[in-house]
């Protein structure tokens, strides 16, 4: 066992080429004992867990090469390098390579090998390897990289105790010697700049990666003449017949051709597991018709089949609401603040952080296993070339499928995108997808103000309107995201590369890993903010408390209790509720900036109750219903039937001071547009907050979303008007 050391905490990297098992094998390493945080400065994540007492591994963002061109594969570079000031250097370097993709797996443990670090090669997925009729000598490998190389199935933990052992070993070991030399013009060219400019290794990455975030770290660094010195040793190079990079890719290459020769040996085989189901599953019509039915299937799975069970989670905190309530009875503090704070805001605030759980688990769940069978890269392939029309790839398809249920885990499964201008715009876009929260506005709205009619003889009026709002948001998204990464995430275009892994069988083990550590990041990170955000959004809504209020409806009360009995008392005494709930809430900060905010909604045909629902739904979107109903005094509750059909009859009776009624057809429509393009979501507004590691980010999602809901409700109120009028 390696004792503690004295100073710091030894640390072992982590790196490997994506779809490797290297997350896999972390978690199997590693086990529960497990943090996560963000790079300090950057939106990247890292995972640290413990191996040992002293000893800790942090988990590398996958990378096909240190030639680094995303703020991803940097920070795995600048780790590696100590380049990191807020980063000890690891002491060891372990490199998951791919036994069924030795050849390619490879080009990045010779460049880790460079780095100075002790190096270990775990020789991942040798079973499928094995399967696909390859066979490595990892004795032989060793020999011929001069690391210790050691096989491993993480899946299953095969390896892993072995793993550990080395890495123990290893730690006070040299660094591996090259077992190859630089070309002496471009071994002459690193040594020229490494006596101008500091850098060491990264001055050779910028040297070889022309264009890439090596050099364009240095170069913040050293200023212009770094810049200049490049470009120098690089004309230089292309007079010789060298392009450094190309260079780089024979030496490397070459060299790892050469030594499997001894390593491997291959034995023939028929078409693959792999290659008979891809011949199905990517088929240009067979293809997409199964993805169509497995991406219905998990739409159908986390937008109805957790509905029972955040039905349940509401019912839960409606009774706990209700035992708190009947805890307060009696009591000089019934009715009071502390009452409420309890009832209304720290259980609200906890029940909406747990009621998002039910869709994440399950998107996790099936987002888990979908990652680990091989089926989400194919499901990223046969999007592609839709997305690209609006400026995504084939990534943010499921991110923004899952959107349709809630965007909170939408946001979340964007993690999958590598890219991080990709990733960005995808999250940015993704609040533009009509979620369950704004079922309970169109619903309502389409009931109270659109007529039961048919379109072309069959079509329900009613029917095309709910999805004509489904279908806008997706509209609207394709500018955005165009406009997005056009003018505010432009760059060079990254292309779309992806790996295609073989078919495995899911794991238990690791897909259930994958659904806590969602589950986890969300109630830890996001549900934190929601929490806050919850228990403001009550404090608005309750204070001030004016005397004068309850003055009043304490006299009713007591004069229904002296002229009414029995059912008759009962429903006064409900009534009176009622009416002095919305009372004090039209008296509150949020009722006051209700009156406030009536000339910006004006033009919308709105009046100060309907923009003082709007204010109040910030937290979730299905608030409006609850707040329009205790405007209206008819009480807070959620329900359908006769609570529902007295707020659309309100709403349709309601005027102006000059008679005018309010909620016309094109008042109703401006509101759903307004839903329907709006970023009213605390929770969503959280979690972006949570994977852009910036307010910067959920603030500009929140400004230009509201700007383009009230554009488009201002133009559906006024050409609705004007129609109307002829």
């Amino acid at each position: 066992m390696i004792a503690p050391a004295k100073d710091r905490v030894r640390r072992v990297a982590v790196i490997g080429n994506p779809n490797t098992g290297k997350t896999t094998l972390f978690n199997a390493l590693t086990g529960l004992s497990q943090r996560v945080a963000n790079y300090p400065g950057v939106t990247v994540e890292r995972k640290i867990g413990r191996l040992a007492p002293g000893l800790e591994a942090v988990d590398l963002p996958g990378t096909y090469s240190l030639s680094a061109h995303s703020p991803d594969e940097m920070v795995a570079v600048r780790v590696l390098l100590g380049d990191l000031a807020s980063e000890a250097r690891p002491d060891l370097a372990v490199v998951v390579a791919d036994a069924a993709n030795l050849h390619r797996n490879l080009y990045l443990v010779t460049q880790v090998m460079e780095v100075g670090l002790p190096v270990i090669v775990a020789l991942n997925r040798v079973d499928a390897a094995a399967a696909a009729g390859v066979r490595i000598d990892a004795a032989a490998l060793a020999r011929a990289l001069g690391v210790p190389v050691v096989p491993t199935v993480a899946t299953r933990g095969a390896g892993v105790p072995e793993l550990r052992a080395e890495i123990e070993r290893q730690l006070c070991a040299p660094a591996p010697p090259l077992p190859w030399r630089w070309p002496e013009q471009l071994a002459g060219e690193f040594s020229a700049l490494a006596q101008r400019f500091r850098g060491g290794l990264l001055l050779q990455r910028a040297l070889l990666d022309e264009g890439g975030l090596a050099e364009e770290t240095l170069a913040a660094r050293e200023g212009p003449a770094l810049r200049a010195a490049l470009a120098e040793s690089r004309a230089r190079l292309h007079a010789a017949g060298d392009h450094p990079e190309a260079l780089e890719t024979r030496l490397r290459y070459g060299w790892i051709s050469t030594a499997l020769e001894s390593c491997v040996q291959r034995r023939p085989t028929g078409p693959s597991l792999t290659d008979r189901l891809d011949a199905v599953l990517t088929h240009r019509v067979f293809g997409l018709l199964i993805f169509a039915v497995i991406m219905t299937a998990i739409f159908l799975a986390v937008f109805v089949g957790a509905t029972p069970f955040t039905d349940a989670i509401r019912n839960l905190c409606g009774w706990l609401g209700e035992q708190l309530t009947a805890a307060f009875a009696g009591t000089p503090l019934a009715g009071g603040a502390l009452e409420s704070l309890l009832v209304h805001g720290v259980l609200a605030g906890v029940g909406g952080v747990l009621v998002f759980l039910p869709q994440i688990f399950f998107l996790f769940l099936f987002l888990a296993v979908l990652e680990d069978c091989g089926y989400l890269a194919r499901a990223a392939f046969l999007m592609d070339r839709a997305l690209r029309f609006c400026g995504l790839s084939g990534h943010s398809f499921i991110p923004l499928m899952s959107c349709f249920a809630c965007a909170v885990p939408g946001v979340l499964a964007a993690r999958t995108i590598a890219d991080p201008r990709d990733r960005l715009a995808t999250i940015l876009v993704a609040p533009l997808m009509s979620c369950s929260a704004r079922i309970p506005v169109y619903t309502l709205v389409i009931a109270a103000f659109i007529p039961p009619l048919t379109v072309c003889g069959f079509l329900p009026l009613q029917g095309v309107v709910f999805t004509g709002l489904y279908l806008l948001g997706i509209l609207i998204a394709i500018p955005v995201a165009l406009l997005l990464k056009r003018f505010m995430l432009c760059g060079a275009d990254p292309g779309f590369v992806l790996e295609l892994p073989i078919y495995t069988r899911p794991t238990p083990r690791n897909v259930a890993w994958r659904v806590w550590e969602g589950v986890r990041a969300f109630v830890l990170r996001a549900g934190s903010v929601i929490f806050v955000i919850s228990i403001l959004i009550w404090a608005l809504s309750y204070f001030p408390r004016p005397a004068a209020v309850g003055a009043e409806y304490d006299g009713l009360r007591a004069r229904a209790r002296q002229e009414l009995h029995g059912p008759a008392l009962d429903e006064r005494l409900a009534q009176l509720d009622r009416h002095e709930a919305g009372a004090y809430l039209r008296q509150s900060f949020f009722g006051r900036a209700g009156h406030l905010v009536e000339p910006l909604v004006r033009p919308l045909g709105w009046d100060w109750r309907i923009g003082m629902a709007a204010l109040a739904s910030f937290p979730a979107r299905e608030v409006v219903v609850s707040t329009l109903q205790i405007v209206y005094d008819l009480g807070d509750e959620e329900g359908e039937g006769a609570d529902r059909g007295a707020l659309i009859g309100e709403m349709r009776a309601a005027t102006w001071p000059d008679g005018r009624r309010i909620f016309t057809l094109p008042v109703a429509l401006s509101l759903v547009v307004f839903f329907a393009l709006c970023c009213q979501c605390g929770a969503t507004l959280a979690v972006i907050r949570r994977e852009t590691n910036s307010w910067r980010w959920p603030a500009f999602a929140f400004a230009y979303l509201t700007a383009l809901a009230y554009a488009g409700a201002l133009l559906t109120y006024q050409i609705g008007t004007a129609i109307s009028a002829h």
